[in-house]
Parts: C-alpha cells; structure tokens; sequence
C-alpha cells in the first residue's frame, strides 16, 4: 500500500472488537493484521455491503489470531486512500 495507512496498536484480546469496530464505518477498503513483529497475519479485503454470515469466517480467523498473538497492528486503508 503506498498511500497513507492508519494504524491501530491493540493487544489480543481487544482485536476482535476494534475490527468489528473498524468495519462497522463503512468506509474500510482492507484491513492488515501484523504480529508484534511487523509481519503481516491476515489481510481482510472488504467490499461495500460485506456483512452478516459473509463475515463469519473473518470473525472465526481473527477470533483465532486473537487467542495467539499478545500484541498487534491493525493496518486500515479506507476508500478514497490513494494506492
């Protein structure tokens, strides 16, 4: 991604909810889940209208990671972010 990203620094337990919280705006193109280590875990590419049982696997990976990993980064590109 070349264009400004926003980045979120959460530990695991609070991933869930700051993704759920994230995608909630409406505005998220994809969001990047990287370790403590910059390492990318997961990347979620999201459409407009994406909601309801087409997220439930996302919700099950991200549940996962969250058990796992202690401390992350949540990498958001919003619509409109240049790339």
């Amino acid at each position: 991604m070349t264009g400004q990203a926003e980045e979120y620094h959460v530990d695991g337990d609070e991933l869930l909810k700051k993704v759920k919280d994230l995608i909630h705006e409406g505005n998220v193109r994809r969001l990047i889940i990287k370790n403590g280590e910059g390492k990318r875990i997961i990347e979620i590419p999201l459409t407009i209208g994406v909601v309801g049982a087409v997220l439930l696997p996302v919700w099950v990976a991200i549940g996962a990671i969250a058990a796992v990993v202690t401390d992350c980064t949540i990498e958001v590109e919003r619509v409109g972010d240049d790339t």
